[in-house]
């Protein structure tokens, strides 16, 4: 299956200038997708175009990742309601590094011919004079042509406007097109669809500039089936670093999308062939309540940006959590992914010494602790068995509890009822 083929059937494709598919499937290509620095992670709504750029590569074409060390000194307006706050070039340089590791875990970076390569257009950008640019780039695209442009127009429509430096964005994204063309053989720009505009503009650049062809193609936005905005939650973005949402969020935000939203993106966010695909979704209608769908989705995407060992992690903890999983895996966890395991859980600290004498369970719940508002409430509960500690229930209002029940030398795991937990951290 060719890459376009690829794109078409897994319902990525929105736009497509014409000859591009001929000259892809004619010879191997060299094509880019740009990401801006202005964070020092990706997140999950850059994992089409991350996506994009795998099935370039597994097409037998080679993928540029450009990151915009320039660019994102600017920002890009198109579709923003409003200018974003520019970066000093140190916090450029730190996100630039950081953006060039992540991307290399999706793809394979190297010197032959198909290996993806990563490019700063702050290197070509550095040095170019403001007086050359506007005479040598300006004089390329008219005003006109720029502000036909409809982000442009939903710009100088709105309240706030559009300053210079954001209308000169096109120029310079428009550029980076023609410079790639020229220096490292790019014929095809790819991205999001809200980017034609801007990924046309270098064509035309290319175009009057050298009399070449340049290509493009761009993907359709993600949306919810319900409309909502894809990639937010009520916590904010999902990040692909996992200081930034530890792979347990990042595996229950697929985990938790609904059947329609599911069955569209195990085609876009997997590498996963269509019968296989067409298999799970048939066995998932069979039984829904099992989220068969779901449950690929999270564990492809979630190895693919972590590891195997994350996803088994994210399992664990969600299998502990909200089901009767065992407390074992928190053994391979250091200090800050358990708190992200019990991350909204009511927690607190017990000093070492007060437990290594001892302490009544009844004052563990109800004085050291505020699990239970008083003795009386903790021993009644107790007694009808709905008091856990670390997954065994407690039964003995006189047991007293000790650092022989300490899990990793250092936590009490006390659930009260199904699914109410507290974690007691001792130091």
């Amino acid at each position: 299956m060719s890459f376009v083929e690829e794109l078409r059937w897994r319902g990525m494709l929105q736009d497509i200038m014409p000859g591009t598919e001929e000259l892809l499937n004619k010879e191997t290509v060299s094509g880019y997708i740009g990401f801006d620095p202005t964070g020092d992670s990706l997140h999950v709504g850059h994992l089409t175009q991350i996506m994009t750029l795998i099935h370039f590569q597994h097409a037998g074409h080679k993928p540029v990742a450009l990151v915009g060390g320039a660019t994102g000194m600017i920002g890009d307006p198109s579709f923003k309601s409003a200018e974003r706050n520019l970066l000093d070039e140190a916090t450029l340089n730190h996100n630039v590094a950081c953006l060039k590791k992540q991307l290399a875990k999706f793809l394979n970076f190297g010197e032959g011919e198909t290996d993806a390569k990563m490019v700063n257009n702050y290197d070509w950008f550095k040095d170019f004079k403001f007086l050359d640019f506007i005479r040598d780039v300006g004089k390329l695209i008219t005003v006109n042509y720029m502000m036909s442009k409809d982000s442009v127009k939903k710009r100088l429509e709105g309240d706030n406007g559009l300053s210079f430096t954001e209308f000169t964005y096109q120029l310079i994204q428009g550029y980076d097109f023609y410079y790639l063309w020229k220096h490292h053989n790019c014929k095809i720009q790819m991205g999001g669809s809200d980017q034609w505009g801007n990924i046309v503009t270098g064509s035309e650049m290319i175009r009057r500039q050298d009399q070449g062809t340049a290509f493009a193609l761009t993907t359709q936005l993600i949306k919810k089936a319900d409309g909502q905005k894809f990639g937010k939650t009520e916590s904010g973005a999902v990040w692909l670093d996992a200081k930034k949402t530890s792979p347990y969020k990042y595996y229950q935000f697929w985990l938790n999308t609904s059947d329609d939203d599911a069955k569209n993106w195990i085609k876009i966010f997997t590498l996963l062939p269509k019968e296989e695909i067409d298999a799970i979704i048939t066995e998932h209608d069979a039984a829904p309540h099992l989220r068969v769908v779901q449950k690929a989705l999270a564990k492809d995407i979630t190895i693919r940006t972590h590891s195997e060992k994350d996803y088994e992690t994210a399992v664990k903890t969600s299998e502990f959590l909200f089901g009767n999983g065992s407390l074992e895996f928190l053994a391979d966890l250091d200090h800050e992914a358990v708190l992200e395991v019990f991350d909204g859980v009511p927690q607190f600290d017990l000093a070492k010494d007060k437990l290594a004498a001892g302490i009544n369970v009844l004052d563990l719940l109800a004085v050291d602790t505020a699990v239970f508002p008083s003795k009386g409430e903790a021993r009644k509960m107790l007694q009808g068995g709905g008091v856990s500690l670390n997954r065994e229930k407690l039964n003995d209002i006189e047991q007293v509890i000790n650092e022989s029940n300490l899990i990793n030398n250092k936590y009490l795991v006390i659930q009260r009822g199904k699914k109410n937990y507290y974690l007691v951290t001792v130091a």
